[in-house]
């Protein structure tokens, strides 16, 4: 297959500002690329996707949504990125050079204009429900194509009441629905670290809904050196949680590509996830297995379909911060050789790859 990506139009490809979707996409890329596959990405100024063709855009980069009430209209700015990316993946896909566009943007213009392309458009969800605007646009994608959506994570799709799903933990037709495809990393890339140092990370966005107030309460508690990577996206939120916990010891490294991330978190005794909304999957916790550094989190959202309960990390009640830190006492029983051999096993970039291969053509066969 020939394919295009539409990428997030919230920020470059490699600068942070897009969260987990970055690595999401260059993973797939690298992954479909060596199952024969051409890739071609339409993505802001700026961007960098390893040895892939990009095709750079000018323009606005749009607000991201988990910023902004549910019920209020997607903000499409003057002279908008994501607009002007739109109109050269409609221009590329009358070339005749290209059979499908798998879209990473979380707004709702790909998906209500889709039928403007010459060629299918895939639409690879990237967060779970959190606007109006959006979950109309998913509902008619479904309806009209029902390989149209492909989502990250059962949890995620539940959130857009798109819950029919069978046994099969990553089944690339589980319903007339949605896709569940999961996601993958490069495993070359992760360097597996046997004794780790006492710290703890949290990788993620500097956020409310990302739980960094709970991280700082996790880091009074046990004591421990938190190591914070992540974009400082809200400052107040960062001030907010040291004034509620000024003892606890905690560094913002802040964000680093993969190579350098992979380096220090695999140093770590464990990755905490203490997110206060669905994640839709949490690349950062493959990561994190892939490193052999065990993940305790929330039971919410993706997280809790990827850390195997006592195994590979802790799955502990929602919100509640002495179970993470109990947890965090207990991380010691994990064997972090069988976390670095599950991430192989179930989070491969070739396994990732290959489940997109099959929804997408799926897609094209419709």
């Amino acid at each position: 297959m020939r394919i295009i990506f539409l990428s997030t139009s919230v920020g470059p490809i490699g600068s942070g500002i897009g969260g987990g979707v970055e690595l999401t996409m260059r993973t797939l890329a690298d992954g479909l690329v060596r199952r024969g596959h051409e890739v071609v990405v339409v993505a802001p100024n700026g961007s960098q996707l390893g040895a892939h063709r990009v095709v750079e855009v000018a323009g606005a980069l749009h607000v991201p949504s988990q910023t902004l009430d549910r019920s209020a209209p997607l903000v499409v700015p003057t002279g908008s990125i994501l607009v002007n990316m739109w109109s050269t993946v409609v221009q590329l896909a009358r070339s005749g050079e290209h059979d499908v566009v798998l879209n990473f943007a979380y707004d709702a213009l790909p998906f209500v204009s889709a039928d403007e392309c010459a060629i299918p458009v895939a639409h690879l969800v990237s967060m779970g429900s959190l606007s109006d605007e959006m979950d109309r646009a998913v509902a008619l994608a479904t309806r009209n194509h029902p390989h149209a959506v492909a989502m990250h994570s059962r949890a995620q799709a539940a959130t857009f009441g798109l819950a029919e799903f069978d046994t099969a933990e990553f089944d690339t037709a589980t319903a007339d629905h949605v896709t569940i495809v999961g996601s993958g990393v490069e495993l070359s890339n992760y360097e597996f670290v046997a004794s780790p140092t006492d710290y703890l990370a949290f990788v993620a966005r500097i956020a409310p809904e990302k739980g960094i107030r709970d991280a700082f309460a996790v880091a009074a508690q046990t004591r421990r050196r938190l190591r914070v990577f992540g974009v400082m996206e809200d400052r107040a939120e960062w001030d907010a949680a040291r004034a509620q916990h000024p003892h606890a010891e905690v560094e913002h490294i802040g964000f680093l590509p993969t190579r350098e991330l992979q380096a220090q978190l695999g140093k770590c005794a464990a990755l905490i996830m203490v997110h206060r909304w669905v994640e839709a999957f949490g690349n950062v916790a493959i990561e994190a297995l892939a490193c052999g550094v065990p993940v305790i989190t929330y039971d919410r959202g993706g997280p809790a379909e990827i850390v195997r309960n006592g195994e590979t990390g802790f799955v502990v009640p929602v919100d509640d911060v002495v179970a993470v830190a109990a947890a965090v006492e207990r991380v010691g029983a994990i064997d972090r050789q069988r976390c670095r051999v599950d991430a192989q096993d179930r989070f491969s970039a070739e396994s990732f790859a290959t489940r997109v291969e099959a929804w997408l053509v799926a897609r094209l066969a419709q």
